[in-house]
């Protein structure tokens, strides 16, 4: 088809060409010594992205890698961790828990808001022997489109004066939505480098905390690959203990700077300003959208449930064949059932009105009952109160 593919799932993200271009090199010499360097400004740059001054440890990997990374490293054999299923990523992690020979008790949410401080204290106050060893919840589940309110989370554990560790996955979250590892007391964070961080898929991130650090020193889960401890020596002066991908790093660099260049706070307004639209399609269209709460709905995507009777997959797949536009796919859940629209990571108006504008087609073709003039109630939302009407009004 001519023009080019609308990739509008919730990640991997769309890879602006100025990245492209910086990992668009020959392979360097990963032992050699300018190497350093590159591995250096990576450790640095995501502790800003990050917002701490504590370690960032990178992987090769996809993010759940970073998961395992985070259990092994601060859990022994039988450790009871406590999770909160927001949806099916918050299901997956839970699974590995189990799968890694953890104590993994699951709190069940609906999937349709973040995870309920609320009942994670009252677990925790049940827990007089204090044998859960941490809290693990999913900032932005990308399956729903919930957020968790993490602040809520930590001052829920601190009220009680609980000792668990609070470990936060951000793969969907870190670069899109707000994000605080030091102000906001988190332990461990997990993230990975094809959402908000605008790169393919491949490398995958933890950012470790001072009380992590001390439990990893406990922790007698096997590691190898995942030690952190393994990192440390090499990553002092911006090398790794095994083969790293470098290329990645080239384009990782270039995407901190583009993030810094712009001011995370602009790039987390940017992002709300336009699901804020996505969302007034939605609304007209007479969608319902996933997440039931507002304040809990994603900047990162919005998940939009089917009318009953219809097909989510057909609609999809009929919009594809038309307009070669993408878009998410339930899981487990909520297979067949919702359509998720990315809105993520390189990302403006005129690439959102281009989206909005492929689902209200896609609607109309597939059959799908909708009250149309969606897109020109995200395009009034867009000139009232985005960055395009502030500027045609200077």
């Amino acid at each position: 088809m001519a023009g080019r593919h609308f990739l509008q799932i919730p990640g991997p993200s769309n890879t602006p060409d100025r990245i492209l271009r910086a990992m668009d090199q020959p392979v360097p010499d990963h032992r050699g010594p300018g190497f350093g360097d590159i591995g250096a400004k990576s450790l640095e740059g995501m502790k800003k992205i990050f917002k701490t001054r504590q370690d960032v440890v990178i992987y090769p990997a996809s993010g759940t890698g970073a998961w395992e990374a985070a259990l092994v490293n601060t859990c022994s054999p039988g450790d009871k961790v406590l999770m909160y299923e927001t949806g099916h990523f918050a299901f997956l992690w839970s699974n590995m828990a189990k799968r890694l020979g953890l104590d993994a008790e699951v709190i069940v949410g609906d999937w349709r808001h973040g995870a309920d401080p609320v009942a994670i204290a009252e677990r925790l106050s049940a827990d007089k022997a204090r044998e859960i060893k941490a809290v693990c919840v999913v900032h932005n589940e990308t399956s729903t489109g919930s957020v968790t309110q993490i602040p809520q989370i930590r001052k829920a554990i601190d009220d009680l004066g609980h000792p668990a560790l609070l470990m936060v996955d951000t793969i969907s979250g870190l670069a899109s939505i707000d994000f605080r590892f030091d102000e906001w007391g988190i332990d461990v964070a997990v993230t990975g480098s094809q959402k908000g961080l605008m790169l393919p898929p491949g490398l995958s991130f933890n950012a470790v905390g001072a009380r992590a650090k001390e439990a990893s020193k406990k922790a007698t889960l096997p590691r190898s690959y995942w030690d952190w401890e393994e990192m440390k020596g090499p990553n002092e002066k911006g090398y790794f203990p095994y083969t790293p991908a470098s290329l990645m790093l080239y384009g990782l660099n270039e995407a901190i700077d583009m993030l810094l260049e712009e001011g995370l706070d602009n790039v987390f307004d940017r992002h709300a300003r336009l699901a804020t639209a996505a969302r007034a399609a939605v609304e007209h269209w007479g969608l319902e959208i996933l997440c039931a709460e507002p304040g809990h709905r994603s900047n990162v995507l919005t998940a939009v449930m089917m009318p009953e009777g219809h097909s989510a997959d057909r609609f999809r797949r009929i919009t594809l064949e038309a307009f070669d536009m993408s878009l998410g796919n339930g899981l487990s859940k909520v297979a067949d059932k919702v359509f998720r629209i990315g809105h993520l990571g390189d990302f403006n108006e005129l690439m959102l009105m281009g989206t909005l504008s492929g689902v209200e087609m896609g609607l109309e073709l597939a059959g799908v009952p909708h009250e149309k003039g969606g897109v020109m109630v995200a395009m009034r939302h867009l000139t009232g109160n985005g960055a395009a009407g502030a500027n045609a009004a200077a």
